[in-house]
């Protein structure tokens, strides 16, 4: 028969090594994710005032023709999509990602999408010849859309997803971790409650 002194010894190391793994937890999962949870919480404040850096886009129009072979086709299927959109790149050192190609009787319309960057180029598909408008947002426009993950591919994508998991845990963590510490755990709990009541408030009250 076991002493219950034993069961009481057994449980207090647990909790003992529990409050240690948590502590672990948090302090190194906060160390290894400051630089990304601090990139987040800045661009937070740019994206939500973002008529601060409305005067930084650049915008600049160039024409030229691409072989009138790779559009002038008897049926808009054959045109050479990948002949135009790779001169497009070439020609005018563009690297974001293909948004949109589009084609019509008259015209095709291609469009490169990135972070802070948009390439539009409208081509005669009689003559080959193209305009096309090239616009820069400016660095915070590029930090805003790394925040949202607008236009910034898969690999961006898994940042996010992995920076959202680095954040549950260090939040799970702290809150497992204020249950350890008896001169604290009361005035913790309160604030966490408090916090989450006044953002409830604020979106009941002024979010329309």
């Amino acid at each position: 028969m076991s002493h219950p002194h034993h069961g009481h010894r057994r449980k207090s190391e647990w909790k003992r090594q529990t409050a240690i793994a948590a502590r672990w937890l948090h302090i190194y999962l906060s160390m290894v994710s400051f630089a990304i949870l601090f990139f987040f919480a800045i661009t937070g404040i740019t994206l939500n005032h973002q008529d601060w850096f409305s005067g930084s886009a650049k915008t600049v129009q160039v024409r030229g023709k691409v072989e009138q072979k790779w559009v002038k086709t008897a049926d808009p299927k054959d045109v050479a999509k990948l002949e135009i959109v790779e001169f497009l790149r070439k020609k005018h050192n563009v690297r974001s990602g293909l948004g949109d190609f589009r084609v019509d009787d008259a015209q095709i319309a291609v469009s490169f999408k990135g972070p802070g960057y948009s390439a539009d180029a409208f081509v005669e598909r009689e003559t080959g010849n193209y305009e096309l408008t090239e616009t820069r947002q400016g660095f915070w426009a590029v930090m805003n859309d790394l925040h949202k993950g607008r236009d910034s591919g898969a690999a961006w994508g898994a940042i996010i997803d992995v920076s959202a998991v680095l954040m549950t845990l260090v939040s799970i963590s702290g809150l497992v971790l204020i249950f350890f510490l008896q001169k604290r755990r009361m005035s913790g709990l309160i604030a966490v409650a408090i916090g989450a009541v006044l953002c409830y408030l604020v979106y009941l009250i002024w979010v329309p």
